[in-house]
């Protein structure tokens, strides 16, 4: 079937990718910036950008909704423009999506994610349809590699397993 894309922003983009590169099925991740005003943005004039995560998976491994779960498991979905020590709108929790279904996919994780109390607050992710990418410097790609006691605010939290909501009922009318 091939391969599948997705673009996330949660706060720092070298924890993401260190953490989100390992899942099963995920084929290559790149970061950069994205959802924002400035063309060929750079890590020293990305404007309204976030650091943002680009993702190519494999459909028949893994999910768009399991990456989904993942990225909600090793980031605070409840600050706003915050994670860790990083503040300001560059560190914001977004979710770019591709088409349709993946903005379908992206809300009900996140009504998911509200009803299962997991998290102290209300998701403030924002969802919005993917815009450009641009790829961060080469010294910011696969940063946590090459730099394994550098920086992150990202990580994995311990029996944090998302249930889906039970599917709504119809009335019938009886």
């Amino acid at each position: 079937m091939g391969s599948e894309r997705a673009v996330l922003a949660g706060g720092c983009f070298w924890g993401m990718q260190d953490l989100i590169r390992r899942q099963d099925g995920v084929l290559a991740t790149r970061v950069g910036y994205t959802g924002g005003d400035v063309p060929d943005a750079t890590y020293r004039n990305h404007g309204t950008h976030a650091e943002g995560i680009e993702i190519v998976f494999d459909p028949a491994r893994t999910s768009y909704r399991r990456i989904l779960e993942f990225f909600f498991q090793i980031h605070d979905p409840t600050t706003p423009n915050r994670q860790g020590n990083d503040r300001g709108l560059s560190y914001r929790s977004a979710i770019f999506y591709v088409d349709d279904d993946q903005r379908q996919v992206a809300e009900a994780t996140i009504a998911d994610v509200n009803a299962s109390g997991l998290w102290p607050g209300e998701v403030v992710t924002e969802v919005a349809p993917v815009g450009p990418f641009w790829e961060a410097e080469p010294e910011h790609q696969d940063y946590l590699e090459r730099r394994p006691d550098g920086y992150t605010c990202h990580f994995v939290r311990p029996n944090w397993v998302l249930p889906a909501r039970a599917p709504a009922t119809q009335d019938t009318g009886a």
